[in-house]
């Protein structure tokens, strides 16, 4: 008595071949959505309510430093804060208000606010004034 190994050729395209589907139904559920927009890579939440990066506070002396740089900039002054004890949301905020209280604009770069111009002596006395210690950097 012979066995035979080959199956019917109707028996061999069930098994393999998938079925092809012509709905979004048929294929089980969402398959990608622009609903919530971009997600952070770290905790999976939409950017705007992303938690990782605002509990994060710098650790350092708690001083806020302020200094004048023009290296590396074309020869224009840049007034830098860094060591500021905010997380990301209120540094970003009070890099606005410092901002408009100079007059100039600037920028927020890696926990370190950057203004445009020489102004240390007003944004020492305003941090001052916001409850902050701050001392002058640098030359």
């Amino acid at each position: 008595m012979a066995l035979s190994l080959v199956a019917p050729i109707s028996v061999f395209k069930r098994l393999c071949v998938a079925k092809k589907t012509t709905s979004l139904s048929g294929l089980g559920g969402l398959v990608f959505s622009t609903d919530t927009g971009r997600h952070c890579p770290d905790c999976s939440q939409p950017l705007d309510a992303c938690v990782c990066k605002q509990l994060l506070i710098p650790a350092g002396d708690g001083i806020a430093r302020v200094s004048r740089e023009s290296k590396g900039r074309g020869g224009k002054t840049v007034t830098t804060i860094s060591g500021v004890p905010l997380a990301e949301a209120e540094l970003k905020e009070l890099a606005s208000t410092l901002k408009r209280r100079c007059g100039t604009g600037g920028a927020l770069k890696e926990g370190v606010i950057e203004i445009q111009g020489d102004h240390v002596q007003l944004l020492i006395d305003e941090l001052i004034k916001r409850g902050f210690k701050a001392k002058k950097s640098g030359g």
